[in-house]
C-alpha cells in the first residue's frame, strides 16, 4: 500500500475543476485508457493568461490528484509561466507522491504542454501517442517521452524510468531501449558489450579446420594462376606446406607462403599460426 499525504488525499477525495469545460480555448489530451490512465485537460486563455482550468481524468487516486493540483497551479498564469510548470512542481504541490507514482504528475505536464501548443496552432501528436518513436509497446511510451523524463528528473536506471513513464513496466522487451535512451539523454557513452572468450580448439578440430581452409580457401586461390599447395605436416601451431604447380621454386614463394598461406590461416584458425614451406 502506497502512502499518500494529506493534500494528495484531499485533491482525490474532494478534486478541484473537475468536469468538461464548454467553452475551453483550448484542450490537451494524454494517455489511453487502454494503457490504464488518461487526462483531458481545458484550458481558458483570454489576452495570453489561464484565466480558468479543469479536467477529465480516468485514472488512480494520484491521477485525479495530480491533475486537480495542476488546474490551481495554471490558473492566473500566462502561457509562458504555465510551461514553465514541470512535473516536480505537480508533484510538490501535493506534497510529494510516491515514486511508483510520479507518472501521474508526468502526464499533467504532457497534458499542458499539448494544450498550449495546441492554442498556439502547433502540430500536436495523437492523444494515444506522443512524438516520437514508441519504445514501450505496452503503455504506448515514446523515445521522447523517455528522454524528457530522464533529463527533467535525474533519471538513472530502468525502474526510476519506470515509475515515471510506466515504461518498461510490461513485458520488459523494451528494457535494452530504455538503457540506451537514459545513456543518451545523461551523455553517458553506451557500454561495449564484452568480447566473448574465444573458444579454444582441440587439436583434431586445429588440424581439421586448416585442411579445410586449405582446401576450400588457399589451393583455389593459387589454382588460378597454375598453382597449388599441399599440406605436409602439422605439429601443434606450426603448419608445413609443400606448394606445386607454377608455385614450385617460384621467386615469390616465400611471399605467398606467408603473405597468403600464413595470413589466412592466422584469419580463420588461429591468430598464432606460423607456416612454413617443406
Amino acid at each position: 500500500m502506497w502512502e499518500y499525504t494529506e493534500i494528495v488525499k484531499e485533491h482525490f477525495l474532494n478534486p478541484r475543476n473537475v468536469g468538461e469545460m464548454k467553452d475551453a480555448t483550448c484542450v490537451g489530451e494524454v494517455g489511453s485508457i487502454a494503457c490504464g490512465d488518461a487526462l483531458k485537460l481545458f484550458l481558458k486563455i483570454e489576452d495570453g493568461v489561464i484565466r480558468d482550468a479543469s479536467f477529465q481524468t480516468f485514472g488512480c487516486a494520484s491521477a485525479i490528484a495530480s491533475s486537480s493540483a495542476l488546474t490551481e497551479l495554471v490558473k492566473g498564469k500566462t502561457v509562458d509561466e504555465a510551461l514553465q510548470i514541470t512535473n516536480k512542481d505537480i508533484a510538490a504541490a501535493l506534497g510529494g507522491l510516491p515514486r511508483e507514482k510520479m507518472h501521474c504528475s508526468v502526464m499533467g505536464q504532457e497534458a499542458l504542454e499539448a494544450a498550449i501548443k495546441s492554442w498556439r496552432g502547433e502540430k500536436v501528436a495523437s492523444h494515444e501517442h506522443s512524438e516520437g518513436e514508441i519504445v514501450c509497446e505496452c503503455f504506448g511510451v515514446t523515445d521522447e517521452q523517455i528522454l524528457s523524463a530522464v533529463r527533467e528528473n535525474d533519471l538513472k536506471t530502468i525502474e526510476d524510468v519506470t515509475y515515471y513513464t510506466k515504461a518498461g513496466g510490461g513485458c520488459a522487451k523494451c528494457h535494452e531501449k530504455i538503457a540506451e535512451l537514459i545513456a543518451r539523454a545523461r551523455g553517458e557513452a553506451q557500454p561495449e558489450p564484452e568480447p566473448k572468450p574465444a573458444k579454444r580448439l582441440t587439436n583434431i578440430q586445429r588440424m581439421r579446420l586448416i585442411e579445410e581452409v586449405l582446401e576450400k580457401e588457399i589451393r583455389p586461390r593459387l589454382q588460378l594462376d597454375g598453382g597449388d599447395i599441399e599440406l605436409a605436416d602439422i605439429e601443434g601451431l606450426v603448419v608445413t606446406v609443400a606448394l606445386r604447380g607454377r608455385c614450385t621454386g617460384c621467386p615469390s614463394s616465400q611471399a605467398t607462403v606467408q603473405g597468403t598461406v600464413e595470413r589466412i590461416l592466422r584469419e580463420k584458425v588461429d591468430p598464432e599460426i606460423q607456416v612454413r614451406e617443406g
